[in-house]
């Protein structure tokens, strides 16, 4: 695995959009269904777009109705890390990317049951998609 990116805030402020920086840097959200991959089909690898790390496979997205990119897996089991989320009066599971610490979203344990039975619910600002990977 690679090493950290560590950056100052000015760094990640410079290097992204506003709503980029406010989801992946603040753990923030996008609105749902308001994202550029919550449909897409193309083949290729979905990155951080803080980092570039590889992260999910458009092969294991699905489309479950929620308004933002799911999929049933990370690309590898050292592209994203997850940590327990007590915010907003709930308990979820937070999931970053491993390289950068940046927020991706969340997972859940609603997936396809018949492949992993996960959901990582991505905020579509936190990935660039690299086509035919």
């Amino acid at each position: 695995m690679r090493n950290k990116v560590e950056k100052s805030d000015a760094e990640w402020r410079a290097q992204l959009t506003p709503e980029q920086y406010r989801v992946t840097r603040e753990k923030g959200t996008e609105r749902p269904f308001s994202g550029d991959y919550q449909v897409s089909n193309a083949h290729g690898i979905y990155h951080c777009v803080c980092c570039q790390a590889a992260l999910f496979e458009n092969e294991h997205k699905f489309d479950a109705g929620c308004g933002w990119p799911s999929f049933d897996r990370p690309l590898g089991v050292h592209a994203v890390e997850e940590h327990v989320d007590d915010s907003h009066g709930m308990q979820r599971t937070e999931v970053v990317c491993a390289h950068c610490n940046a927020h991706l979203g969340h997972v859940f344990p609603d997936g396809p049951p018949e492949t992993t039975g996960l959901r990582y619910c991505i905020n579509s600002v936190a990935l660039s998609f690299h086509d035919g990977e």
